[in-house]
């Protein structure tokens, strides 16, 4: 999707020109891929579960050994002042930290870390009004202790990316990869959730999936509503019989699957457990329902009323 410009981006501390938000070539992250970084949606009430995420963007980078000169809290008034400068809402918000320009070589420990935050407004992320078309990957998810899943890295997205652009010239929405033993992990920027017998299943942390703000949400809003909850590895073939199907994250928010492989999920639509927790979410995130757990930081930024004809 392609970016549409704002008019500040914040750089260590400071608030500059979209435009002067540039980095060298020679920079060590240009090279070895050394990032981590954060997604996040503000929607017209508030900004959705940003203390979590920037603590998620601390933790990724004490994985790592980078180093950042700003608390959670910091990060997380930073995050604000930049929505509220660009008086952008609804919008996407990009944290990032990286090595810089320093010194060349794989050992990342003398390129100084740099930190910028961007937003910027974002539609919807996984195609298909009518639900998403999927594919089960040739790729499969990183294995355990060759990269760490649980940091948000860009290095691992390289993985994410050969999934998704398979997927794609293949005639499908996304993919879904499975771990190094063949079980179900996530998709290339989503986490998975089936259904199957009124029993909500997703995969756990140790299937190599990123530890999603948005299947955290899903989980606790679950239980809440009374639907029985199971985290436990998954076979390829729970895809083909489940009930229903549907992919949580930031960017792709809830959004369920129509088929995978070319087989239907159900009868295709979507089901009404999926639905409960979609309009769950959507209400509290757009303002229509309470926002009992806190998630949303408000920010002021007026949002322009639809025209009269």
């Amino acid at each position: 999707m392609h970016i549409q410009t704002t008019n500040h981006i914040w750089h260590n501390g400071q608030l500059i020109p979209w435009d002067q938000a540039n980095i060298h070539v020679m920079s060590h992250v240009v090279h070895y891929g050394s990032s981590v970084f954060e997604g996040i949606r503000c929607y017209t009430p508030g900004i959705f579960r940003l203390p979590e995420h920037m603590a998620r963007l601390v933790d990724s980078a004490k994985i790592y050994r980078m180093p950042l000169p700003y608390t959670v809290e910091q990060l997380t008034t930073a995050v604000i002042d930049v929505v509220e400068a660009n008086g952008v809402a609804p919008c996407y918000i990009r944290p990032i930290a990286f090595r810089g320009y320093g010194e060349m070589g794989v050992n990342p420990l003398k390129s100084p870390v740099e930190i910028y935050i961007a937003n910027f407004p974002w539609g919807k992320y996984v195609h298909g009004d009518a639900g998403a078309d999927v594919c089960v990957s040739s790729w499969n998810r990183l294995a355990a202790n060759t990269m760490p899943t649980l940091a948000k890295a860009g290095a691992n997205y390289m993985n994410s990316q050969l999934i998704r652009m398979e997927a794609e010239i293949n005639g499908y929405s996304e993919g879904i990869g499975l771990d190094t033993n063949g079980l179900l992990s996530e998709g290339s920027g989503e986490n998975l959730f089936l259904v199957r017998g009124g029993v909500l299943y997703t995969t756990p942390l140790a299937n190599s999936v990123l530890n999603g703000i948005t299947r955290s949400s899903i989980l606790t809003l679950a239980r809440q509503l009374g639907i029985e909850v199971v985290e436990q590895a998954l076979p390829r073939e729970m895809l083909y019989i489940c009930d229903e199907a549907f992919f949580t994250g930031t960017a792709a928010e809830v959004t369920h699957l129509r088929s995978v492989d070319r087989i239907l999920v159900g009868d295709g639509t979507m089901g009404p457990i999926t639905k409960v927790l979609h309009d769950e979410f959507f209400g509290i995130v757009n303002g229509t329902r309470p926002d009992r757990h806190n998630w949303l930081t408000p920010v002021n930024v007026k949002v322009a009323e639809p025209v009269g004809a």
